[in-house]
């Protein structure tokens, strides 16, 4: 392993398991992205970036901090758009989609887990992850029933009245994981989820999205420095000089 745990090599990924023979879920073409900065010059951050993601397939973005593997998951869960390139989501390009369509497409075929929660202070558990469901339009009962069976689920049935100032760091993570899967989203991106968390939490975490991986069947794509959840991966992949490279 390389310095800071930013890089691995192919000895140290997990083997590769072989994904069902099915289309990909997420999907990026000759991606780049690029941003002009203050001098007017332009800073590169991904160059030609291919990727495709299975249903029930684990994949593990590393690399050196700055690198663009917080850019490229934004641009998967068309957060951002990219200078070039495609992204296509259930095997239709996004590219002509407009700002309504994207949001409905993010709210309801993508869960996103950040670094920071970004829960929503004022309202408990339950009502955090009952939002996407309303979002979407749903009935505030069934909202209900969904978000405490997904808070059983991750071990938190009973914090369900609790808002995130009274949970710990691992229970919050845990929130807006259960939060993600609200509408049964066909990808989940998850950005450094257990960053912020010490190891025992972490590992804690890291069993939960592989549990989640193998019961709710989503394509995960994580961008993580943890070697330990890396090395749990279907497959590991580098950013390196803005581009992806296999481990």
């Amino acid at each position: 392993m390389r310095s800071a745990m930013n890089e691995w090599t192919p000895a140290d990924a997990a083997p590769a398991v072989a994904p069902a023979a099915r289309p990909p879920v997420v999907e990026a073409e000759a991606l780049r992205k690029v941003y002009l900065e203050e001098d007017g010059g332009e800073l590169t951050v991904l160059e030609g970036v291919e990727v495709q993601v299975r249903a029930g397939e684990f994949v593990a973005i590393v690399g050196a901090s700055g690198t663009g593997k917080s850019t490229l998951l934004h641009l998967l869960g068309l957060l951002d758009r990219p200078t070039s390139g495609l992204v296509r989501l259930d095997g239709r390009s996004t590219a002509e989609m407009d700002d309504a369509e994207r949001a409905t497409i993010r709210n309801r075929r993508i869960g996103f887990v950040f670094q920071f929660h970004h829960l929503l202070r004022e309202f408990t558990a339950l009502e955090n992850v009952m939002m996407p469901l309303l979002i979407a339009g749903g009935e505030a009962d069934a909202a209900a029933a969904r978000a405490r069976d997904l808070l059983e689920q991750v071990g938190l049935g009973g914090r369900l009245t609790h808002r995130p100032g009274e949970l710990s760091g691992g229970e919050r993570q845990r929130v807006a994981v259960a939060r993600a899967l609200a509408n049964q989203p066909a990808a989940i991106l998850a950005d450094e989820p257990s960053g912020n968390l010490d190891w025992h939490t972490s590992e804690q975490l890291h069993d939960l999205l592989v549990r989640i991986r193998d019961t709710h069947d989503a394509a995960m794509v994580i961008a993580t420095h943890n070697r330990e959840l890396a090395d749990r991966a279907d497959r590991v992949l580098q950013l390196r000089d803005g581009r992806l490279e296999s481990l």
